[in-house]
């Protein structure tokens, strides 16, 4: 598919200043001429006392260690996020190395082989992570993207992501911004530098830890993995427990209205105003219906940049595309895919 080499000029830099102030976006001053990737914002998380260093020599100015606890075993472990613990391998795979995740981040991030597939999938030159968290998606994207602009409201897991994507070696891949998304895009999406960006990934908060009691009284048939094997820290067994065998159980449906901070379809609509090529990584209880009314309703609408005949069809041709996230045999999450990354979309690009 054709998709448009862009310099390596970052996209903050090349804002207007006037809607730099708008958005209250402040480039820090402190950035070194060496350092690619950029904390935007005037707030700075305040450490905690500085334990040992968890990043390799050479690393020390990304080093978050003291933000947030790093357990090297479960017995460190808050019993509310022990479960969460006995996956720190499928979330990240290097996780014994010294990945910092704060309580947020043990319950939210995309596991990594899912992040993976989900980059692959939305392979290009620039992309937008409008909820980064903890870094998860962004260190996926550093792999398969030329520029990733990591945006996040917390300069806590803001510094948690820049930490853990030095780890694995991508952090002068990623512009790490300190932005509320919705004002960004409100503003990006009015300025000529539009254009450049390719994708948006979003992966708004669900709800919270307890999320599954926000959604809707529509029950549906959907798989349930009954753990066959106790954890005990080992990736074997680890990977056996969440192997158990399917069985159906009638799920509460997920409303696009539970998603933070805004309605899903107001969210989806400030991404098209900025780029066509969207995609969203939704609960696996999601009612599609309200998915499928993304392209067909108001929020479908195209983006300024297609030609006339893709504008056209985007509108009343276009599809959305939803992937399962499979771990095992327990069904994670539904990433869905718009514009040029359907399968079968790729003249969008043009």
């Amino acid at each position: 598919m054709s998709r448009k080499r862009l310099k390596a000029k970052s996209l903050l830099y090349s804002l207007p200043q006037e809607l730099k102030e708008a958005m209250g976006l402040n480039q820090t001053s402190e950035k070194k001429a060496d350092d690619t990737s950029e904390v935007v914002g005037d707030e700075r998380p305040t450490k905690r006392r500085k334990m040992d260093n968890l990043l390799p020599p050479g690393f020390e100015k990304y080093d978050a260690t003291g933000l947030v606890p790093f357990y090297a075993n479960e017995d460190q472990v808050p019993p509310r996020l022990l479960k969460y613990y006995a996956q720190r391998r499928r979330l990240f795979s290097r996780y014994a190395e010294g990945c910092l995740l704060d309580e947020e981040g043990w319950y939210s991030v995309t596991p990594e082989l899912i992040a993976d597939q989900i980059a692959d999938r939305c392979r290009c030159d620039t992309i937008i992570d409008a909820f980064c968290g903890v870094g998860g998606n962004a260190i996926a994207f550093a792999k398969t993207c030329e520029r990733v602009i990591a945006i996040d409201n917390s300069p806590v897991r803001l510094a948690l992501a820049r930490h853990n994507a030095a780890l694995y070696g991508v952090v002068d891949r990623i512009e790490f911004v300190l932005a509320d998304f919705v004002s960004f895009a409100r503003t990006l999406g009015t300025s000529s530098t539009v254009g450049k960006v390719d994708v948006i990934f979003l992966s708004p908060p669900w709800g919270g830890i307890d999320y599954q009691v926000l959604s809707t009284s529509n029950l549906t048939l959907g798989p349930k993995a009954i753990p066959s094997t106790p954890d005990t820290g080992d990736k074997e067994q680890s990977l056996q427990k969440e192997q158990g065998t399917p069985q159906d159980e009638l799920v509460p449906q997920y409303s696009l209205a539970s998603l933070k901070p805004l309605h899903g379809k107001e969210l989806f609509s400030l991404a098209r105003q900025i780029t066509p090529h969207v995609a969203i990584y939704l609960p696996r209880n999601q009612d599609l219906n309200e998915v499928s009314d993304l392209v067909t309703g108001s929020a479908g609408a195209p983006h300024a940049g297609l030609n006339r005949s893709a504008s056209s069809l985007a509108i009343e041709d276009e599809k959305v595309e939803v992937e399962e996230e499979w771990m095992g045999n327990k069904l994670k999450a539904l990433t869905c895919y718009f514009g040029g990354l359907v399968s079968g979309q790729e003249y969008l690009w043009d």
